[in-house]
């Protein structure tokens, strides 16, 4: 297995968040955020700059990971307005791919609607009735086009959006055909507001050819109280799963990228230190 980072989650200044990825022999840089734009907002100036960086420090890219697709509802069709923009901006992460050596492009889906599915009655009274339909439909183009371009998209298990289980995840690559192009990026915290158990049962849902990418943080879901708190890695709820995810993963063969997702701070707002208080033990686990 391939160890990374999501590189704003140190800094959005990439050189100082390289140099932390060597200090801590991270290799894969995921890229998101760089200086004050998003992945597919750079201009051509910008991209060899950050080009020259990855170069300059020996670091390969991950995944290029723009929010495409989130905040659309089920409101949203193919080819309206805010679908052609997203879109678009796709194409522009994809050309970025291209030129940065990516191998991923990560997408995300639409807003979620809670209850998709029901049976003996629900399906009646408590279903959001159709919701579910209006998913494929806006990704089958997104799909379509990373087949043209020759890249490979992995669909992001993300907080409130339609796919937030690797159940979901699957269930859409199945129903678009697209599992040649399409995998799943497995975010094993984002899932525990699903209550989605990471091992084994989300492991189990991708082991058979769905996995592409994972991002890794640990965290402490109250759902009744819709609270989520990011914790130092190993004193989250997370924290008992990790060792026997890592062995499932050796065990299963899987030799792509797992990108450490630095989104914790003690309360001061200082990403880097919560960083560095978090990425011995990920890579303890992992590496």
């Amino acid at each position: 297995m391939k160890l990374g980072v999501i590189c704003d989650g140190i800094s959005r200044d990439l050189d100082h968040a390289l140099t932390v990825m060597s200090e801590f022999d991270l290799e894969y840089a995921e890229l998101q955020f760089v200086w004050d734009k998003e992945v597919g907002d750079h201009d051509a100036q910008e991209i060899h700059k950050i080009k020259g960086l990855l170069e300059k420090h020996n670091k390969p890219v991950s995944c290029l990971s723009r929010h495409v697709f989130a905040g659309l509802t089920t409101q949203n069709k193919p080819g309206d307005a805010d679908h052609v923009r997203h879109m678009d901006a796709l194409k522009r992460v994809i050309d970025m791919a291209h030129q940065l050596g990516s191998p991923l492009v990560r997408i995300m889906t639409s807003k979620k609607e809670q209850i998709l599915w029901g049976y003996n009655g629900a399906e009646k009274w408590n279903v959001a009735k159709g919701a579910w339909d209006t998913l494929p439909p806006l990704i089958a183009p997104a799909v379509e086009l990373a087949r043209a371009e020759g890249v490979q998209l992995v669909v992001e298990t993300g907080n409130g959006t339609m796919v937030n289980s690797n159940y979901t995840a699957c269930k859409l690559i199945d129903e678009l055909d697209a599992k040649d192009v399409l995998k799943v990026l497995w975010d094993p915290g984002n899932n525990c507001w699903c209550h989605e158990l990471a091992y084994p049962d989300g492991f189990e849902a991708i082991k058979d050819g769905y996995l592409g990418h994972l991002h890794i943080k640990d965290v402490l879901v109250d759902t009744p109280k819709a609270t989520l708190e990011v914790r130092e890695m190993g004193k989250g709820q997370l924290a008992p799963l990790f060792a026997p995810m890592a062995e499932a993963l050796r065990d299963n063969s899987y030799d792509g990228v797992i990108s450490f997702e630095s989104v914790y701070h003690t309360g001061d707002g200082d990403f880097e230190n919560g960083f560095r208080a978090c990425i011995d033990l990920f890579k303890t686990h992992f590496a």
